[in-house]
């Protein structure tokens, strides 16, 4: 039995990044032999383990056969008699089939990924690489890390080819959501859809964002400017509810300029995407409220605006929520003054409305019950006056 350091770690290590998890494969291993020396399994698919002291991951040297379209049509085939160059010619790309020997140190590098690494360049393994539809996300997903990496031609046409077969329709939701959100929180989220769109496959998991080139682009060209927002929303280091937000605040401009199909355009992609509720949530609150925020300092932005997107944020409940409105909602905002000023004259309104005391209101208007809301209401919206008005530059 003899393990090797595989994929990313090795990867990583070798273009000089921090390795944070570390993937073994094992060559003339049985199931029997890991269980005897403690390995702990974890694999359903295939066989997995987790180390007893390290808890690392450690799979057995395994093969695939493609039985039925999809990320799940596959058949392993996995025994001692499994060679580590068989092993390695299953993966994604040459970048990601480079072995180190745990013992020696060696690299065993058989598709010339090392010199891939040195050219900046991702390339397919062989052509099994079109075999697994979750590779053209995970390509488009690795050029929103590695920004200086292009893509081999072969490789792209290769992607092409799998977006027009059907294969990324194979894919079942939460797979894509899965991915789609890792590349979201990549350096330059971007990359990821400019590749979706480039290979199509944009078209078939984010059409709303696909219908938007050309659409309300900014002054560099046809790319839509929520491209240009999110990279700005990556390069805070904005979480990824807000970086979603971003993503899907202007769908509307493909559908209708009413401010409440952006809500619903928003609701239908999450629900088809499986989107988790804080995500889609958040979404839709950016895509309603996003424009009245946005007016003109001192003039639309009333107290009543902003009254009503912190009760529809649940702000006095849930205050984080209502601050996640208000940083993607100003990552959306080019003019660094406005911009400076809605974040902050929002959020003082908020710690002033917040501080209204409802339990005093209601014990005034305990002998009328239905006079506590509106009585709360006035209140907020007063305090939020005292600091819009004079605020307004």
């Amino acid at each position: 039995m003899k393990s090797y350091v595989v994929g990313g770690a090795v990867r990583d290590r070798l273009l000089g990044l921090a390795v944070s998890d570390r993937d073994h494969v094992v060559i003339g291993a049985t199931v029997d032999g890991m269980l005897a020396a403690g390995f702990r399994p974890v694999g359903r698919d295939f066989p997995v383990f987790l180390h007893p002291v390290t808890h690392e991951e450690y799979a057995l040297a395994r093969t695939e056969r493609k039985v039925a379209p999809g990320y799940a049509g596959f058949v392993f085939h996995a025994d001692p008699s499994v060679t580590l160059e068989a092993d390695l010619e299953r993966r994604d790309l040459t970048v990601n089939a480079i072995a180190e020997d745990e013992a020696s140190g060696e690299l065993i590098d058989p598709f010339g990924g090392r010199d891939d690494l040195a050219r900046r360049v991702f390339r397919h393994v062989g052509p099994a690489f079109s075999e697994d539809p979750v590779r053209l996300l995970r390509v488009a997903r690795f050029a929103a890390r590695f920004t200086d990496f292009t893509i081999a031609p072969r490789t792209l046409g290769l992607m092409r080819d799998m977006t027009a077969a059907g294969e990324i329709d194979a894919l079942v939701a939460e797979r894509v959501w899965q991915e789609l959100a890792r590349g979201l929180m990549e350096v330059r989220p971007s990359r990821m859809i400019d590749v979706l769109r480039e290979t199509g496959a944009l078209a078939r998991v984010l059409p709303e964002i696909d219908a938007l080139f050309g659409i309300g682009v900014g002054p560099g060209g046809s790319q839509p400017d929520v491209l240009r927002f999110l990279d700005r929303a990556a390069a805070a280091g904005s979480g990824l509810e807000v970086r979603f937000a971003v993503l899907l605040h202007r769908v509307d401009r493909a559908g209708g300029p009413d401010g409440a199909r952006t809500s619903d355009l928003v609701e239908a992609l999450c629900r088809r995407l499986a989107v988790p509720r804080a995500a889609r949530d958040l979404a839709m609150l950016v895509g309603r409220d996003r424009d009245a925020l946005v007016a003109a300092p001192g003039t639309s932005l009333s107290p009543t605006t902003l009254l009503d997107v912190m009760e529809r944020s649940d702000a006095f409940r849930r205050g984080p929520r209502y601050l996640q409105v208000l940083e993607a909602v100003g990552h959306t905002v080019d003019d660094e003054r406005n911009r400076s000023w809605l974040i902050d004259v929002a959020t003082r309104a908020f710690d002033a409305a917040g501080a209204i005391d409802a339990g005093a209101i209601a014990r005034e208007a305990s002998f009328d019950a239905r006079l506590i809301g509106p009585r709360l209401r006035s209140a907020r919206s007063l305090a939020i006056d005292r600091v819009v008005r004079p605020a307004a530059p």
